[in-house]
Protein backbone atom coordinates (compact mmCIF):
# COMPACT_ATOMS: atom_id res chain seq x y z
CA UNK A 1 0.00 0.00 0.00
CA UNK A 2 1.13 3.57 -1.13
CA UNK A 3 2.02 5.54 2.35
CA UNK A 4 1.18 9.11 0.92
CA UNK A 5 -1.23 10.24 -2.21
CA UNK A 6 0.36 11.64 -5.01
CA UNK A 7 0.17 11.50 -8.89
CA UNK A 8 -1.81 8.41 -9.68
CA UNK A 9 -2.84 7.45 -5.97
CA UNK A 10 -5.19 9.87 -4.47
CA UNK A 11 -6.78 7.86 -2.54
CA UNK A 12 -6.25 4.17 -1.13
CA UNK A 13 -3.20 5.43 0.96
CA UNK A 14 -2.03 4.87 4.40
CA UNK A 15 -2.58 8.15 4.92
CA UNK A 16 -6.10 8.43 3.94
CA UNK A 17 -6.94 4.88 5.95
CA UNK A 18 -5.18 7.03 9.30
CA UNK A 19 -7.65 10.03 8.34
CA UNK A 20 -11.00 7.84 8.04
CA UNK A 21 -10.35 5.36 11.04
CA UNK A 22 -8.95 8.06 13.44
CA UNK A 23 -10.27 11.32 12.34
CA UNK A 24 -8.74 13.37 15.10
CA UNK A 25 -5.14 12.31 13.38
CA UNK A 26 -5.33 15.35 11.08
CA UNK A 27 -4.23 17.72 13.56
CA UNK A 28 -0.75 15.92 13.88
CA UNK A 29 1.41 16.66 10.61
CA UNK A 30 1.54 14.09 7.98
CA UNK A 31 -1.61 12.23 9.73
CA UNK A 32 1.42 11.01 12.48
CA UNK A 33 3.38 9.08 9.90
CA UNK A 34 7.15 8.85 11.57
CA UNK A 35 8.55 7.35 8.13
CA UNK A 36 7.70 5.59 5.30
CA UNK A 37 7.83 2.40 3.75
CA UNK A 38 8.62 2.20 -0.21
CA UNK A 39 5.60 1.16 -2.65
CA UNK A 40 4.95 -2.36 -2.74
CA UNK A 41 7.24 -2.98 0.49
CA UNK A 42 4.79 -4.55 3.02
CA UNK A 43 5.12 -4.44 6.93
CA UNK A 44 5.64 -2.52 9.69
CA UNK A 45 5.66 1.57 10.29
CA UNK A 46 5.30 3.90 12.61
CA UNK A 47 2.38 6.32 13.42
CA UNK A 48 2.53 8.96 16.23
CA UNK A 49 -1.20 10.21 17.83
CA UNK A 50 -0.22 13.65 18.51
CA UNK A 51 2.10 15.83 17.85
CA UNK A 52 4.96 15.83 20.87
CA UNK A 53 5.10 12.09 20.28
CA UNK A 54 5.51 12.29 16.71
CA UNK A 55 8.26 14.70 16.93
CA UNK A 56 9.92 12.67 19.31
CA UNK A 57 9.86 9.72 17.74
CA UNK A 58 11.47 11.65 14.23
CA UNK A 59 14.45 12.64 16.27
CA UNK A 60 14.77 9.23 17.57
CA UNK A 61 15.20 8.03 13.98
CA UNK A 62 17.55 10.45 13.22
CA UNK A 63 19.75 9.78 16.34
CA UNK A 64 19.53 5.84 15.46
CA UNK A 65 17.34 5.19 18.39
CA UNK A 66 15.24 3.03 16.85
CA UNK A 67 15.72 -0.52 15.50
CA UNK A 68 14.57 -1.29 12.19
CA UNK A 69 14.93 -4.77 10.30
CA UNK A 70 13.64 -6.51 7.25
CA UNK A 71 13.66 -9.59 5.55
CA UNK A 72 14.84 -9.52 1.52
CA UNK A 73 14.76 -12.26 -0.86
CA UNK A 74 17.95 -11.33 -3.17
CA UNK A 75 19.65 -12.80 -6.25
CA UNK A 76 22.82 -14.86 -5.79
CA UNK A 77 24.50 -16.35 -3.16
CA UNK A 78 25.32 -14.29 -0.35
CA UNK A 79 28.42 -15.45 1.57
CA UNK A 80 29.32 -13.44 4.22
CA UNK A 81 27.07 -11.28 7.31
CA UNK A 82 28.10 -7.53 6.13
CA UNK A 83 27.86 -4.11 6.21
CA UNK A 84 27.90 -1.61 3.42
CA UNK A 85 28.36 1.81 4.02
CA UNK A 86 28.14 4.10 1.09
CA UNK A 87 26.30 7.25 0.54
CA UNK A 88 22.97 7.64 -1.14
CA UNK A 89 21.58 10.97 -3.17
CA UNK A 90 19.43 11.36 -6.30
CA UNK A 91 20.24 9.31 -9.51
CA UNK A 92 21.87 11.73 -11.86
CA UNK A 93 20.35 10.12 -15.08
CA UNK A 94 17.27 9.43 -13.60
CA UNK A 95 16.06 11.99 -10.47
CA UNK A 96 13.10 10.17 -10.01
CA UNK A 97 15.29 7.16 -8.79
CA UNK A 98 18.29 6.74 -6.30
CA UNK A 99 22.13 5.78 -6.39
CA UNK A 100 25.63 5.15 -4.84
CA UNK A 101 26.77 8.58 -4.79
CA UNK A 102 29.47 10.08 -3.25
CA UNK A 103 27.75 13.66 -3.20
CA UNK A 104 25.00 11.95 -1.42
CA UNK A 105 24.18 11.16 2.33
CA UNK A 106 25.72 8.70 4.02
CA UNK A 107 23.69 5.42 4.45
CA UNK A 108 24.24 2.06 6.13
CA UNK A 109 22.74 -1.10 5.67
CA UNK A 110 23.64 -4.15 7.76
CA UNK A 111 22.35 -7.59 6.58
CA UNK A 112 22.97 -11.50 7.93
CA UNK A 113 22.64 -14.53 5.95
CA UNK A 114 18.61 -16.37 7.26
CA UNK A 115 18.72 -19.06 4.59
CA UNK A 116 20.59 -20.05 1.16
CA UNK A 117 19.14 -21.65 -1.97
CA UNK A 118 20.65 -22.56 -4.93
CA UNK A 119 20.45 -19.07 -6.57
CA UNK A 120 19.10 -16.83 -4.30
CA UNK A 121 19.36 -15.81 -0.37
CA UNK A 122 17.20 -14.69 2.33
CA UNK A 123 18.77 -11.69 4.42
CA UNK A 124 17.34 -10.22 7.35
CA UNK A 125 18.48 -6.66 7.02
CA UNK A 126 19.09 -4.08 9.61
CA UNK A 127 19.29 -0.41 8.73
CA UNK A 128 21.14 2.21 10.44
CA UNK A 129 20.07 4.77 8.33
CA UNK A 130 16.76 5.72 6.36
CA UNK A 131 17.49 6.52 2.92
CA UNK A 132 15.22 6.77 0.04
CA UNK A 133 15.04 3.18 -1.41
CA UNK A 134 18.19 2.13 0.76
CA UNK A 135 17.88 -1.42 0.77
CA UNK A 136 17.16 -2.00 -2.36
CA UNK A 137 19.91 0.61 -3.69
CA UNK A 138 22.58 -0.96 -1.78
CA UNK A 139 21.74 -4.92 -2.81
CA UNK A 140 21.83 -3.79 -6.35
CA UNK A 141 25.02 -2.03 -5.55
CA UNK A 142 26.50 -5.45 -4.45
CA UNK A 143 24.73 -7.15 -7.57
CA UNK A 144 22.49 -9.02 -5.29
CA UNK A 145 19.22 -7.18 -6.41
CA UNK A 146 15.65 -8.24 -4.15
CA UNK A 147 13.66 -10.27 -6.14
CA UNK A 148 10.84 -8.80 -7.96
CA UNK A 149 12.46 -5.05 -7.86
CA UNK A 150 11.26 -3.99 -11.33
CA UNK A 151 13.52 -0.45 -10.75
CA UNK A 152 17.07 -1.34 -9.05
CA UNK A 153 19.48 -3.72 -11.12
CA UNK A 154 21.03 -4.13 -14.51
CA UNK A 155 18.86 -4.51 -17.20
CA UNK A 156 19.45 -8.12 -17.55
CA UNK A 157 19.57 -8.73 -13.72
CA UNK A 158 16.07 -7.44 -14.02
CA UNK A 159 14.88 -9.07 -17.19
CA UNK A 160 15.98 -12.40 -15.43
CA UNK A 161 14.01 -11.76 -12.00
CA UNK A 162 11.06 -9.82 -13.90
CA UNK A 163 10.90 -13.55 -15.87
CA UNK A 164 11.38 -16.01 -13.35
CA UNK A 165 9.99 -14.12 -9.98
CA UNK A 166 6.60 -13.48 -12.10
CA UNK A 167 6.01 -16.64 -14.20
CA UNK A 168 7.53 -19.18 -11.87
CA UNK A 169 7.04 -17.30 -8.17
CA UNK A 170 3.73 -15.11 -8.83
CA UNK A 171 5.22 -12.21 -6.91
CA UNK A 172 4.70 -9.00 -8.76
CA UNK A 173 6.43 -6.74 -6.25
CA UNK A 174 10.00 -6.61 -4.53
CA UNK A 175 10.08 -9.31 -1.85
CA UNK A 176 11.24 -7.06 1.06
CA UNK A 177 9.43 -6.94 4.10
CA UNK A 178 9.20 -4.52 7.10
CA UNK A 179 9.85 -7.66 9.92
CA UNK A 180 10.66 -5.79 13.30
CA UNK A 181 10.83 -2.85 15.15
CA UNK A 182 11.70 -1.76 18.28
CA UNK A 183 12.67 1.43 19.97
CA UNK A 184 11.33 2.89 23.98
CA UNK A 185 8.73 5.03 24.20
CA UNK A 186 9.12 8.79 23.82
CA UNK A 187 6.94 9.55 26.46
CA UNK A 188 6.82 6.65 28.99
CA UNK A 189 10.05 5.62 28.03
CA UNK A 190 8.74 1.86 28.05
CA UNK A 191 9.85 -0.83 25.72
CA UNK A 192 8.06 -1.13 23.08
CA UNK A 193 8.58 -4.13 20.27
CA UNK A 194 6.45 -5.73 17.11
CA UNK A 195 7.36 -8.31 14.56
CA UNK A 196 5.48 -9.29 11.35
CA UNK A 197 5.32 -12.76 9.91
CA UNK A 198 6.35 -12.93 6.08
CA UNK A 199 3.42 -12.43 4.15
CA UNK A 200 2.12 -15.06 1.85
CA UNK A 201 3.35 -13.84 -1.51
CA UNK A 202 6.68 -14.29 0.02
CA UNK A 203 6.69 -16.87 1.85
CA UNK A 204 5.24 -19.10 -1.24
CA UNK A 205 8.77 -18.56 -3.26
CA UNK A 206 10.48 -19.31 -0.24
CA UNK A 207 8.75 -22.81 0.02
CA UNK A 208 9.03 -22.94 -3.69
CA UNK A 209 13.06 -22.29 -3.64
CA UNK A 210 13.35 -24.89 -0.80
CA UNK A 211 11.95 -27.41 -2.77
CA UNK A 212 14.01 -26.56 -5.81
CA UNK A 213 17.49 -26.75 -2.97
CA UNK A 214 15.99 -30.55 -1.24
CA UNK A 215 15.93 -31.45 -5.07
CA UNK A 216 19.53 -30.78 -5.56
CA UNK A 217 20.44 -33.03 -2.62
Amino acid sequence: MVVHPGIGNNDGTILNALLYHYPKIIEVPRAGIVHRLDKDTSGLMVVAKTVLSQRLLIQMLKEHQVTREYDALVLGKVLNNSTINLPIGRNIKKRTCMAVNNMGKIAITHYYIKEVFRDYTLLRVKLETGRTHQIRVHMSYINHPIVGDSIYGRKKIRCKLANYSSRMFNIKRQALHASFLRFYHPITGKKMEWSSKLPTDITNVIDLLRIDKNTMK
